[in-house]
């Protein structure tokens, strides 16, 4: 057997012996030794999976993973340990859109809005890029830079018609912008040399929101493959005035890290943190319509996918038609390609969702849906 660990072992071996960034930067993400004893395949000599399940056996005894993730030991492949959700909550970001998160008094510090004339709203948002260690695994730190500290950063979300007014502070060591998809005036378009912001200078960005659908925002400094895949982008959602039809809505940036910077993820994941669904399953009802707003910023890799168990759902790319394009059950999007899944659970139970690439599944793109019955739902 190889005395090296494959790619796709980097997340056990992290988990097993916390290896924080600076030694993997150092050793580099492909060059880690089996000092621990495990093998290529992520099997120990002991027989035990990486996480410590028997191979094709079931949970250790007092373990905190999911259980579905044991019995198998192809399927037993994720972090061990948990990522502190003290800074980002991967769970909480899925329902949150213009600060919803905070309370009332610290929100208005950095969105406001104000309703004008014709019934639209001024929606003001304070946003700031400053450099930011993450962690994207336990034990994984990445040197991300950020908005407002986050990756993804904030999500906006305004209606088809709506003025917004972005007051953008570069905090960071770096020159830095943000370019909004959608229509726009060519100032405001933050993609040029002389559009850039400057370490310790300000602009504010100011536009109507259109088209309706499903856009992001991202930096768009050069060089621009860096400022990405570092972690300067967000989902950017503008409803039609009409509305959409009520349903459970979840954000979901499809993302991943070059840890030791060879211009080749080691991680991947849905909203930054490896396989934290598979430790935290987003909970859906049994029949309530679920919508999911899915964003690719995947960076190095030309497409990146999402496919969900059990489930087919309709399509709606990028969100600029009510119409579905497409009923399906898998779904392949390049770097800044998003697309509107909408979807209800026929039955109870956990349903895995992931990248239809299986090294990206292994590396930290997979997770679980909870289906409940509705009088069986638990808050959240």
């Amino acid at each position: 057997m190889s005395s090296q660990l494959s790619r796709r072992s980097l997340l056990q071996v992290t988990g097993l012996s916390s290896l924080g960034a600076a030694a993997l930067s150092l050793i580099g993400a492909r060059g880690l030794r089996a000092a621990n004893g495990l093998a290529a395949d992520g099997l120990a000599a002991d027989g035990l999976t990486a996480n410590g399940a028997a191979a094709g056996g079931s949970a250790p005894s007092g373990s905190t993973q999911p259980a579905a993730t044991y019995g198998h030991a192809g399927h037993s492949m994720i972090t061990v340990g948990r990522v502190s959700t003290d800074d980002f909550n991967p769970t909480t970001f899925l329902r949150t859109w213009n600060f919803s998160d905070l309370p009332p008094g610290q929100r208005e510090t950095v969105y406001r809005e104000t309703r004008r004339p014709d019934g639209s709203r001024l929606r003001e948002y304070d946003l700031f890029a400053i450099d930011r260690e993450i962690e994207i695994a336990p034990g994984l730190f990445f040197p991300a830079w950020t908005y407002n500290g986050q990756v993804p950063g904030p999500t906006i979300r305004a209606t088809e018609g709506d003025r917004l007014r972005i007051n953008f502070v570069n905090q960071g060591s770096h020159p830095h912008t943000i370019h909004f998809h959608g229509w726009h005036r060519s100032e405001m378009d933050g993609s040029l040399p002389d559009h850039q912001v400057m370490p310790g200078d300000k602009f504010v960005y100011e536009f109507d929101a259109e088209p309706f659908g499903l856009h992001l925002y991202h930096c768009h400094a050069n060089p621009l493959k860096r400022h990405i895949h570092k972690g300067l982008y967000g989902a950017f959602l503008i409803d039609p005035k009409g509305g959409r039809p009520p349903a459970d809505e979840l954000v979901m940036v499809m993302n991943g890290f070059d840890t030791n910077f060879d211009a080749d993820n080691e991680v991947y994941a849905v909203n930054t943190v490896a396989h934290h669904y598979m430790h935290e399953p987003i909970r859906v009802t049994v029949g309530k319509p679920v919508r999911m707003y899915l964003i690719n910023v995947t960076e190095f890799d030309v497409l990146n996918s999402l496919h969900l168990h059990a489930v087919f759902f309709d399509v709606f790319r990028t969100g600029t038609s009510l119409t579905p394009s497409e009923v399906t059950d898998t779904i392949m999007l390049c770097q800044g390609e998003r697309a509107i899944l909408e979807t209800a659970f026929r039955y109870p139970g956990q349903f895995m969702f992931h990248a239809h690439q299986s090294e990206f599944a292994e590396l930290g793109w997979m997770g679980l849906f909870r289906a409940q019955e509705p009088n069986r739902e638990t808050h959240h």
